[in-house]
């Protein structure tokens, strides 16, 4: 009697703690979207650009009924219509448009993209449009019908289109508008290319119309002899049953629907996820004739003062920051070959952690990092100076956190969720971003919350840590760029740090520029000598930091930048690669890999 009341009590708790989580989660996408029954969008489609907006507004700025998105054809030779899908340009998605077409290098406005498609659909199945991004504003038409909008240009989005789709002559229009906004996040001014376009992949998802829509799986927090989790199944009937199978465990549970939620805890005994062993455990979950299968790990992340705990050890993280910056041709990563040849760089390196900057990575990126035993930072792009004061401003950035999460709960590999980089101090950021990590926490409370502040304040050569959002976070990331942005390389080897918080830090960026080639004295700027002795200079720095808990360098290779005017050196990208975009290390590099081999 006492087992059996003790094991209601851990049901409950267990239930409580992840019926918030699936809860804040209703409105989520497909989870594991590579391992349901689709169709590929990806290929050719049509384009129209369209910097006036002729497409959506008449000429009173009114919107259209008869827009682009009605895709018309001429019917009779005195019809007047002054656009043509078929006649007009053509982009390959996924991919951004600036890469594709040189007149398209700069733009930022609105383009129109069509795709023709045909469809067999099965008796008794949903049907999900999805879309894994599109940057930046999304409104999305098929066969002429608004099906939504979408704003955020790195996460994932859908719409149901069960009965909407025809066997023959489907066309799907989108209207993609990357215009920067200064109510947007990110914000007007950034330091990263503005890519626009359908930059990921496009699928028609079908599902039974009872299907799995959405799950959470993971070691327990409070007890790492327990695995549990939830699993949402729309349409289920109250007290049916879903399986969870870990074949390689012996785990096979069976847990009941309780208002579309089954909520389950078992006992396990995992080999534990960690960047030398990166295991993963197969893992079905199967509902009636749905099934979805995923690869996981199981880990424990914490801090203990200054100490980041992995599987309750100290870890230094040996990291580096990386855009999702395509490898010798520029443009957006849109392959998973352009993600390994990232990887296997930042492996050759000899990291072990990953900072994903500035913004949601692709979901092919994230599986592939912990397939390879990298730790990862994940954020969001609030970015330098949004408006703080804006309802709107914060609803935008709750939502791409959200759906940030929700994408990616299931990888161990990620242990840190950022909230913001480099943002000014005040009473409104303080409160916007207190806000983030409230949310952060009640969509999952596994892992670390951090933030990347600017380089904190101080006098010749001490800086303190004493920013008000370290209150609220648990690890803080700090930019410090000194030999770049302030003080001589030689100065940073004797900068003293001290912390208000007793908490782990991370040098989330640290570096200096080179066109990779040039060479010279090391006090010249823009040669390799100058960005090694930064580098030399600021790990002896950070060597004499007692509460360091690991770095990611700014940055892995060279990436394209609107703000990167200068000829022959810049040519509109940042510099501070230790990789040039053509794939070439730079001398820091092997500054930086001497330093990760070495400790």
């Amino acid at each position: 009697m006492i087992r059996k009341k003790h094991f209601l009590i851990v049901m409950v708790c267990c239930l409580l703690s992840f019926l918030n989580e699936a809860q804040e989660n209703h409105n989520a996408t497909l989870q594991n979207i590579h391992s349901q029954q689709k169709q590929s969008l990806d290929g050719v489609w049509q384009i129209i650009i369209d910097p006036l907006e002729n497409g959506y507004y008449n000429h009173r700025w009114m919107p259209r009924d008869d827009g682009f998105f009605s895709n018309k054809k001429m019917e009779k030779p005195s019809d007047l219509i002054e656009y043509d899908f078929d006649t007009d340009y053509q982009l390959t998605v996924p991919g951004d448009w600036n890469s594709q077409m040189e007149k398209l290098y700069y733009y930022e406005g609105t383009i129109w993209y069509k795709r023709s498609f045909d469809f067999v659909p099965e008796t008794n199945k949903n049907t999900f449009l999805y879309f894994e991004a599109v940057n930046y504003e999304a409104i999305v038409y098929l066969n002429g019908e608004k099906l939504g909008e979408h704003i955020g240009g790195f996460t994932p989005f859908q719409f149901d289109v069960t009965g909407k789709l025809k066997e023959k002559d489907n066309f799907l229009i989108v209207k993609v508008d990357n215009k920067r906004k200064r109510e947007a996040i990110p914000t007007i001014n950034t330091d990263w290319w503005n890519y626009g376009g359908i930059t990921r992949s496009v699928h028609l998802v079908s599902t039974p119309k009872e299907y799995i829509q959405d799950y959470a799986i993971g070691l327990s927090k409070d007890d790492a002899k327990y695995i549990e989790g939830w699993v949402k199944v729309a349409n289920a009937k109250q007290e049916a049953i879903v399986n969870i199978n870990i074949d390689a465990l012996k785990v096979k549970v069976k847990a009941k629907i309780n208002n579309g939620l089954a909520v389950f805890k078992t006992k396990a005994n995992p080999e534990l996820w960690e960047p030398k062993n990166p295991k993963l455990y197969p893992v079905n979950i199967v509902f009636d004739k749905h099934v979805v299968k995923d690869d996981i790990g199981f880990r424990t992340i914490k801090t203990n003062g200054s100490k980041i705990l992995l599987n309750d050890k100290p870890i230094f993280l040996k990291g580096i920051s990386i855009h999702e910056e395509a490898p010798f041709n520029s443009g957006r990563v849109t392959t998973k070959e352009e993600c390994l040849v990232l990887l296997n760089w930042a492996k050759e390196l000899g990291c072990n952690f990953i900072r994903l900057a500035h913004y949601p990575h692709s979901e092919i990126m994230v599986k592939e990092a912990e397939k390879m035993g990298f730790l990862i930072w994940s954020e969001i792009p609030v970015y330098w100076t949004v408006l703080f004061e804006n309802p709107d401003t914060y609803a935008n950035a709750e939502n791409q956190l959200t759906e940030m999460i929700s994408r990616d709960k299931n990888r161990a590999g990620i242990i840190l969720w950022s909230v913001a980089n480099e943002t000014p101090e005040s009473a409104s950021r303080n409160e916007f971003l207190s806000k983030l990590t409230k949310k952060v926490r009640a969509l999952d409370n596994t892992r670390l919350v951090t933030a990347a502040l600017d380089t904190q304040k101080g006098k010749a050569n001490q800086r303190v840590i004493e920013d008000g959002l370290a209150e609220n976070v648990d690890v803080i990331g700090v930019n410090s760029y000194c030999g770049w942005y302030g003080g001589s390389p030689e100065s940073c080897a004797g900068w003293e740090w001290a912390s208000k918080y007793n908490k782990p830090m991370i040098m989330s960026e640290v570096g200096a520029g080179a066109l990779q080639g040039l060479h010279g004295d090391e006090n010249e700027r823009w040669t390799e000598e100058y960005q090694d002795d930064v580098y030399k200079n600021n790990i002896e720095m950070m060597k004499n930091i007692e509460f360091l808990a690991g770095l990611s360098p700014w940055i892995l290779i060279d990436f394209k930048s609107h703000r990167r005017h200068l000829r022959r050196i810049q040519n509109d990208f940042n510099r501070k690669g230790l990789i040039s975009e053509k794939g070439i290390p730079k001398k820091a590099f092997y500054t930086l890999q001497k330093y990760y081999h070495e400790n």
